[in-house]
């Protein structure tokens, strides 16, 4: 199985997003929201994308693999560029001044790995 080395991966990526948050909510005193604070809103919105876009995605992944796994080399691929898709993301989104080639890059990366595999699946679901 190729799926849970990345879906492992991610999961200590999304506790470092989350450690980050707990930390700037600690250093703000600031319990609920972001309290003006923009590096915490930040920090929220880079944790908070990334639970949005990687349960699916990897979901997708998963099925993908499923229905064809030999095929680990595409597996491999599609997990790397959701991994490296999603660093970019939060890097970018993080930064007090954000450098937008790198959200732009993740997004670009991230969707790119949900398409392919969402039609990777389709496919394989109707053939």
């Amino acid at each position: 199985m190729v799926t849970p080395i990345y879906a492992a991966i991610l999961a200590f990526v999304y506790l470092f997003l989350a450690k980050r948050v707990i930390s700037y909510r600690r250093e703000y005193r600031v319990g609920l929201s972001d309290g003006g604070h923009l590096l915490l809103k930040k920090a929220i919105r880079a944790h908070s994308n990334f639970s949005e876009y990687v349960p699916f995605t990897l979901l997708l992944v998963l099925l993908v693999e499923l229905q064809q796994p030999s095929f680990t080399a595409g597996l491999h691929i599609l997990g790397a560029l959701l991994v490296v898709g999603r660093l970019l993301h939060a890097y970018g989104v993080s930064q007090e001044v954000e450098p937008l080639k790198f959200r732009v890059y993740g997004m670009v990366l991230t969707g790119s790995v949900m398409i392919v595999a969402a039609l990777w699946c389709f496919f394989l679901a109707i053939t």
